[in-house]
């Protein structure tokens, strides 16, 4: 494993790290298969992994939470996001903060999650949505400011919008976040525009998301893939949106260097990027632990890779996009 400075965090973590999305909500998971894939990441070097109080209600931050009791000699970082109190996804200008991030809500899960993780400070505590436009309420900097004052949080992050990497600008600019949670892959680059700067510039903390665009750039999902419906991605992957991603993930395929996997290209083109610190692709099995994993010690791409892989940068409609 091979491991980047979190940002001012100073944290030092690895550049691929573990994403606990998949074990609480997606259809296929087993919580002891889920158990055992995390200790192997631990033991082949992992020390990063990043989830959420909305994966199964608690769900991923309690099985964490088993992963840091068991290897309670070895530095491993934990971190986890507070849900929106109005439960909707995207946050929208619309909304207030004190409706989606009140104080009361806030303290509240965070004291939730510390349970969970069976930790007494949680080293990065995320919001799970932001819009910019809380950036200048009181409430946002008085909350931040006691969570760290009082140990409950080591470090603050927010998790950003999907296809909306410049809505966090000014709340970079407060000082009161050390890190961003952003998409980031082959077909989302965005985030290069303005985000990546503004990040380097202030020594913020980025980890990527999403590197496998919810499972098409695995390289394994076909024109006939279907979800159930209660899966997350049966909206996602819609019709008309899977016929488009397949037809771009064919392209990809096509350049792919001989030896090497999509899943892996997809990982060593975000790691390539020195803005990035981390990025968390979900892993639900020993094998996908171990492919995943390797990516790190192939390190970045070359330079005529990553040039080629610019031309597949995919402007998205969010409008007509679950998010």
């Amino acid at each position: 494993m091979k491991f980047r400075t979190f940002g001012r965090t100073g944290f030092q973590i690895a550049d691929i790290s573990y994403g606990l999305w998949g074990m609480s909500g997606w259809t296929g998971s087993d919580d002891a298969q889920s158990l055992a894939s995390l200790q192997l990441s631990v033991d082949l070097g992992c020390n990063f992994f990043d989830t959420a109080w909305d994966y199964g209600v608690g769900k991923s931050d309690g099985l964490l939470g088993e992963i840091l009791a068991r290897n309670s000699t070895k530095r491993l970082y934990a971190a986890s996001k507070i849900p929106p109190a109005n439960l909707k996804w995207p946050a929208l200008p619309s909304y207030k903060l004190q409706e989606v991030f009140g104080p009361k809500h806030v303290f509240k899960y965070a004291d939730m999650i510390r349970k969970k993780l069976r930790q007494d400070s949680i080293d990065l505590l995320q919001f799970h949505v932001w819009d910019d436009s809380w950036a200048d309420d009181p409430d946002f900097r008085s909350t931040v400011e006691q969570l760290k004052r009082d140990g409950i949080i080591r470090s603050f992050g927010l998790s950003l919008n999907r296809w909306e990497p410049e809505n966090c600008i000014r709340a970079l600019r407060t000082g009161l976040v050390d890190a961003v949670q952003v998409v980031y892959n082959i077909f989302d680059q965005a985030p290069e525009d303005v985000l990546f700067p503004v990040c380097q510039e202030l020594n913020i903390g980025v980890i990527a998301r999403v590197p496998f665009d919810e499972g098409s750039l695995g390289g394994k999902m076909t024109l006939e893939t279907r979800f159930p419906k209660d899966d997350w991605r049966a909206g996602y992957f819609s019709p008309e949106h899977l016929t488009q991603t397949i037809h771009r993930v064919e392209a990809l395929k096509r350049i792919l260097p001989a030896g090497m996997t999509l899943s892996q290209m997809a990982l060593r083109f975000i790691i390539s990027h020195p803005a990035v610190s981390t990025t968390i692709p979900g892993m639900r099995n020993a094998e996908h632990v171990r492919q995943n994993l390797a990516a790190s010690d192939a390190g970045p791409l070359d330079k005529s890779l990553l040039s080629e892989l610019k031309k597949h940068r995919w402007e998205r409609d969010p409008k007509k996009w679950k998010d």
